[in-house]
């Protein structure tokens, strides 16, 4: 099964993404938007894993405490326009953490530089001076209380997210 390890996102912060992304579409980018209940922080992307239960006792063994996050304004990247999270050395060191807990127990992820972020539109087209003088500045935090490894499937109307376990913060 395709999986990856997350923040999920509060009501508050989901809504206020949600907020961006009609402000986006007021300003003419066209594309795929990712569904409100898809918004997430990708922390450790895996790929294809059949050991889920292996990935849940690493995410045990990394502890966690309880941080803040603010997502702040967009950019594009490519075909794709991500809500900023600002920076956090409580995120950083955490994911750089978990990541080499991963690593030690022979784990296969995508390497990648992290940056934290959240996609709000794949294949976007339209309004080629956005980013830039039309910048969406919605500003909304939240507090992690914990990871959650998470199942990625295509379902008919396109890709469905499971949580399939959970690690609380302290």
């Amino acid at each position: 099964m395709r999986l990856f390890i997350a923040i999920v996102l509060d009501e508050n912060m989901t809504d206020a993404l949600a907020e961006m992304q009609d402000d986006l579409m007021r300003e003419g980018i066209r594309g795929s938007y990712t569904r409100p209940e898809n918004l997430h922080i990708t922390l450790a992307f895996l790929g294809e894993n059949d050991e889920p239960e292996k990935v849940i006792e690493v995410m045990r063994d990394v502890p966690l405490k309880s941080f803040s996050i603010k997502a702040s304004g967009t950019r594009r990247f490519k075909d794709m326009v991500f809500a900023n999270i600002e920076e956090s050395q409580e995120l950083h060191d955490y994911v750089k953490r978990l990541r080499k807990a991963l690593s030690d127990e022979d784990i296969e992820y995508d390497r990648k530089k992290f940056i934290p972020h959240i996609t709000l539109v794949r294949r976007a087209t339209g309004n080629k001076d956005f980013p830039g003088q039309h910048e969406i500045t919605t500003e909304e935090s939240m507090r992690v209380k914990g990871i959650s490894l998470m199942k990625s499937e295509r379902g008919k109307h396109g890709m469905v997210y499971t949580e399939i376990g959970y690690v609380r913060a302290f």
